[in-house]
């Protein structure tokens, strides 16, 4: 007998539960190098004909309740017996108890069997236990398992590796130890993690084991390069990034470990763990994303340390994955100069007992003095460049006003129909991406197809159609970005908006939403027939969603209608005045072209909430790569005004609003006539 899942992926197939689970192609599980596990793909998120309410920790309890499912609650999951697994896995190793090997998500509802690692939704776990009777009897609906040419690639990339301490060079051995900081790491640490070295690309080699260490399941290559002072770490995943999760150090973790340390670096958990016997465990992505498919192996513990790096990204990101793991269980190390990454600490001589002892909590009922918040004070101070945000590397003028891109931040962008405000928020949201920014784009009125065109040719900062030869290996680095796209298109509920963001926050830790625009959402709001008032509580959802998930969303509004001849303001926004009240930075591009024919564009920041500078400075449209620069002449005249004048002094008004800075503290350029 066969159930047929609700909700099922094409990469995924319908294998039968009788007897032991099948691998690819036929083979027992037994002869495939590891048990099956899900092809990740970035898919852009769905969009529903009928809007669907997400599934809640109190819808999953009820659900379990009525169809007498006993569960456990956990930290991030809820525990309950499997229907996937066999007889002989429904009792634990210590004798007759109940086994609760299945895992359910509480925020998302998907779940994984720890005894037969078969997982899914929601929908395909209610139609399992709705429609199974007997489950040794029954179909479940298994992840396809990885490609089989990133399966050869693995085997043979690791079988080429070889111990450091096995290379027949001593001066070798001792260079890759100094260039990777492994002077104070013992080869016993090495050999226990089964660390190895590729000779030909110089990398070290971490391997990702499937739970149990059952197979080799994918490998991290870390190559080093000198840059300045310090050593710049460059990261090769096979499969591609994203492709499979999984947690470096896992087959070391005891079932009877009740404490953890996450680290961001591989490097890290070897010093780690050597210099204090501690389980750690390191994070496949980094401080970019902590995937929930990897919670259920981190339920067991009941207190986590999250010591993800030295600067305030690090810091950030711990903040964020606590609230995932549950914070009340979360103790973050906050960076500083006596607080390094773990490997620099203990190459420093420092001691890793006693910064893990300070380890602040994540969690705390209420926050009555500046005492809570002093160390985070101290922080900001301390990284003030990494306290104003990530700096986009396209746009130096717009660093030199808004600082760089925070979270928690509500940017309104505006500019005349026309002028190019898709173009260049998409290469603005582009510029972040690439330095890691997690960005998911909810496109209203173009395309997902057209977007992406776009934003390819911004990246690869040319047409590809003159080059199409090109266009795999373009497209394979577009794909590695962390970037989403929701398939919304024409009006759309904010609820069912809201409820997507939230989702991918929460998946895919995205740092940034970009809407545009929002014109386009009202439609289906049925508050009031006054268009204003449910524009005011669409920019108050997004207002309220930024806040609450430190998230960036930067909301693309279309302006009121008004004279040709006149420059936009920021009254000139369409609506009431509570977008622009709402928001932390209001950006408005400006284009004379539209009234006088060959001109220049200006993007002009009238609202910056973080230090007040504001000001404007001219854009350029390259037609072949769709993207925006600033004039090298115009370059080297910003850069005279402030070399010759210090902070700023005012021109001569020529009668163009908006030309200097507004609070008469940064002036970057001024327009000049057409």
């Amino acid at each position: 007998m066969w159930v047929l899942l609700r909700g099922g992926s094409p990469f995924r197939t319908l294998l039968p539960l009788r007897g032991e689970w099948m691998g690819r192609r036929g083979v027992p599980r037994s002869l495939v190098p590891g048990p099956p596990r899900r092809r990740y793909r970035k898919e852009a998120l769905p969009a529903l004909d009928v809007p669907v309410l997400p599934v809640t920790a109190t819808d999953i309890r009820q659900y379990l309740r009525t169809h007498g499912i006993p569960f456990q609650d956990g930290h991030s999951c809820l525990r309950a017996p499997s229907p996937f697994a066999g007889a002989s896995q429904h009792k634990d190793h210590a004798g007759g108890t109940t086994s609760f090997s299945l895992f359910i998500d509480k925020t998302t509802g998907r779940f994984l069997c720890m005894a037969s690692l078969a997982e899914g939704s929601w929908e395909d776990f209610q139609a399992s236990v709705e429609g199974r009777g007997d489950a040794t009897k029954e179909g479940v609906l298994l992840s396809k398992a990885p490609e089989p040419v990133d399966s050869e690639e693995v085997r043979r990339i690791w079988d080429r590796a070889v111990p450091l301490w096995e290379l027949p060079d001593p001066q070798e051995a001792q260079l890759a130890r100094v260039m990777f900081g492994l002077s104070k790491v013992t080869d016993d640490t090495l050999k226990r993690f089964s660390v190895r070295y590729l000779r030909p690309a110089r990398s070290l080699v971490f391997p990702w084991f499937s739970p149990g260490g059952l197979g080799l399941r994918g490998l991290k290559l870390v190559g080093a390069e000198g840059q300045g002072d310090g050593v710049h770490y460059v990261e090769t995943t096979i499969p591609r990034p994203g492709a499979f999760h999984n947690l470096f150090g896992l087959p070391l973790i005891n079932r009877r470990d009740v404490e953890v340390v996450l680290t961001s670096r591989e490097l890290d958990s070897l010093a780690l763990n050597q210099s204090m016997g501690l389980p750690t465990l390191a994070l496949p992505r980094g401080i970019a994303c902590l995937p929930p498919a990897l919670l259920p192996y981190l339920e067991q513990f009941r207190r986590i340390v999250l010591w993800l790096g030295d600067d305030l990204r690090s810091w950030e990101a711990a903040k964020l994955f606590a609230r995932k793991l549950n914070p009340k269980r979360c103790s973050l190390v906050r960076p500083g100069d006596q607080q390094p990454r773990p490997l620099e600490a203990l190459n420093q001589g420092l001691n890793l007992s006693r910064i893990l002892r300070s380890a602040l909590p994540a969690w705390h009922r209420s926050i009555v003095s500046f005492r809570q918040l002093r160390e985070e004070v101290l922080g900001e101070l301390s990284n003030v460049e990494q306290a104003a945000g990530v700096r986009w590397s396209r746009f130096p003028d717009l660093n030199r006003l808004l600082k760089g891109h925070r979270k928690g931040e509500l940017t309104v962008f505006t500019g005349p129909t026309g002028s190019g405000k898709t173009t260049f928020i998409s290469e603005y949201a582009l510029d972040l991406c690439t330095q890691g920014v997690n960005t998911l784009w909810g496109s209203f009125e173009i395309s997902n197809v057209r977007l992406a065109r776009v934003m390819l040719t911004q990246f690869a900062v040319g047409r590809l159609e003159e080059q199409l030869d090109k266009y795999d290996e373009w497209a394979d680095r577009f794909e590695d970005l962390p970037l989403y796209f929701m398939t919304f298109h024409g009006q759309q509920s904010i609820r069912t908006v809201i409820d997507t963001m939230q989702h991918a926050v929460y998946v895919y830790d995205i740092c940034h939403v970009v809407i545009d625009n929002l014109q386009f959402m009202m439609g289906h709001e049925q508050l009031s027939t006054d268009r204003i008032a449910a524009q005011d509580y669409i920019v108050g959802a997004f207002r309220k969603f930024a806040t609450d998930n430190s998230c960036h969303v930067t909301l693309v509004i279309h302006p009121r209608k008004e004279d040709d001849d006149k420059e936009l303001q920021t009254a000139s926004i369409f609506g009431s005045a509570k977008a622009s009240q709402e928001a932390d930075n209001v950006l408005i591009l400006q284009d004379r072209r539209l009234v006088t024919g060959p001109g220049k564009r200006y993007l002009q920041v009238s609202k910056n909430r973080f230090d007040g500078d504001v000001g404007v400075f001219p854009l350029e449209f390259n037609k072949s790569s769709l993207t925006f620069s600033i004039p090298p002449k115009s370059k080297a005249r910003l850069k005279k005004i402030k070399d010759d004048n210090g902070l700023v002094a005012k021109k001569p008004s020529s009668g163009k609003k908006g030309a200097v800075s507004q609070n008469s503290e940064t002036c970057l350029d001024q327009a000049p006539n057409p």
